[in-house]
């Protein structure tokens, strides 16, 4: 069974080690906790090394003399001698192994504890309705000048011609998806209708009226250009539910892949919550990293021990589990970043029209903040191909 990957991957690239963590934020207190990891695996690797390279150097010399022993008894005590140098090899070498494990585990359990102030930034960003709330409001033509007193006007004109079947059936159906108090219902199969009903109210305005034509004209133009726009944007409002359900999904599978990996430690979660997850000082949080880690390693010291068989099963999968959940975590941020994208390209096409422009250039710095507050938080590239790389190979 081969265990993946390597832990410095996941060490941030030119981190200096910090006597003081006061200043750190999460990702600098887990970087240098897993640096510590990695230092201590190369010096114990170094060891190990050592003693191999040695014991190689032992063994060629025993080969070398009993190849040129005579004797029977002094060949059988050279031969008693090399075995002794292969069984402390082999020590050795199992011993490497479970060095790896350690450190191994050690980081499975940093990065998943980790992520515990990793995730709620990123649902808290997600629930967030500046930006959602401003879309929706450009997409509603009551919210535009003038739209609300006209709109008043056209369905009054849609009630007083219930004669009219179209006009009849726009009435009922304005009534049906509670048009002319909250929103206008320009997106679906009403709008067809509706479209229709302000056809038929242009018509009947008599050409003398010229203002009123003039801007029953430019109110269904935009109510028009509203309707393409919500309609452009519901693909977006789609993978925008979708990244939803999987935060929640996620935050779910985090929870119960923390609680189980948390009970393997015998660390109790109200006390983890405690001293790290609502901690607020992080020179505190970082030495409860350091006493995770070390209960990590000791969980793989009782696991070789309970179970000299089949030892590496126990660790194995909860480090599978944890690599899984990250994985999927990366790739939730990179689909929020591509939404983003997307919605920036929804806005360059809309933003110079001179009667949606200025709602869509609002939109754009709206976005601009969304993009801001999550490219400081999350770079999804990096954390993919960081989570590919987070044990060392054995």
């Amino acid at each position: 069974m081969k265990i993946i990957v390597s832990i410095v991957s996941f060490i941030f690239i030119g981190f200096h080690s910090i006597a003081q963590t006061d200043s750190l934020n999460d990702k600098q207190i887990k970087d240098k906790v897993l640096q510590e990891i990695q230092q201590s695996l190369d010096k114990r690797t170094m060891s190990v090394d050592s003693i191999v390279e040695r014991l190689d150097q032992r063994l060629d010399a025993l080969d070398k003399s009993i190849a040129a022993t005579k004797g029977a008894n002094e060949k059988a005590d050279k031969f008693f001698l090399r075995v002794q140098a292969l069984e402390d090899k082999q020590k050795a070498i199992e011993q490497n192994e479970v060095n790896i494990y350690e450190a191994n585990f050690q980081s499975a359990i940093v990065n998943l504890v980790s992520m515990d102030r990793e995730i709620k930034p990123l649902i808290l960003f997600n629930t967030t309705k500046t930006f959602f709330d401003q879309l929706d409001a450009a997409g509603n033509p009551l919210n535009y000048d003038g739209y609300r007193d006209w709109f008043t006007g056209f369905n009054k004109y849609v009630k007083d011609n219930k004669n009219n079947e179209t006009l009849e059936l726009s009435s009922n159906l304005l009534t049906f998806a509670g048009g002319t108090t909250q929103t206008v219902p320009i997106v679906g199969p009403i709008s067809g209708v509706l479209f229709a009903s302000m056809s038929t109210y242009l018509s009947s305005i008599s050409k003398k009226n010229k203002e009123l034509r003039e801007e029953s004209k430019e109110m269904i133009t935009l109510t028009m250009k509203i309707s393409q726009f919500d309609y452009d944007k519901q693909e977006n409002e789609h993978e925008w539910k979708v990244i939803t359900d999987e935060l929640n999904n996620l935050q779910g599978l985090y929870q119960t892949i923390l609680t189980k990996n948390l009970s393997l430690l015998n660390v109790n979660t109200t006390e983890f919550c405690e001293q790290f997850t609502n901690e607020s000082d992080a020179d505190k949080r970082y030495k409860y990293l350091t006493v995770l880690r070390q209960k990590a390693c000791n969980y793989v010291l009782q696991q070789k021990d309970s179970n000299p068989k089949d030892w590496k099963e126990y660790i194995y999968y909860p480090m599978m589990d944890v690599q899984s959940v990250k994985n999927r975590f990366g790739k939730t941020t990179f689909d929020i970043n591509e939404n983003i994208i997307r919605y920036d390209d929804l806005f360059n096409k809309y933003k110079n029209d001179s009667q949606i422009g200025g709602q869509i250039t609002n939109l754009q710095g709206k976005l601009n903040d969304l993009r801001n507050t999550f490219d400081k938080a999350f770079d999804p590239l990096d954390y993919i191909s960081s989570t590919a790389k987070m044990y060392k190979i054995i």
